[in-house]
């Protein structure tokens, strides 16, 4: 695992239940603020239960997408009292952190 990878994985154990964080802004915390793409490419290959990668979602308040599934991402969101709403673009967040 290189320095920027467990930079990613560290900030994104830090997103509290009920919170989500843009991929941008995890980049920005993990050094790197111009590599929200390469922190996607992270999470998608990330299968630790121990990291809430589904906390993580596009700058546009969209979900994106989730390695197990955005069916599950949003369940997963709810659960934790995430609110978001249905339009043309699929799901969307009312409020980033």
């Amino acid at each position: 695992m290189n320095n920027f990878e467990e930079r990613v994985l560290r900030v994104v154990k830090t997103i509290s239940k009920g919170r989500v964080l843009t991929y941008k802004e995890v980049a920005r915390r993990a050094g790197s603020p111009k590599a929200s793409r390469a922190v996607g490419n992270i999470l998608k290959k990330n299968y630790s239960a121990s990291t809430p990668c589904h906390r993580v979602i596009h700058s546009d308040g969209t979900i994106g997408e989730y390695n197990r599934g955005a069916k599950k991402k949003i369940m997963m969101l709810r659960g934790e009292g995430v609110k978001m709403v249905k339009n043309n673009n699929g799901y969307v967040i009312h409020k980033a952190e």
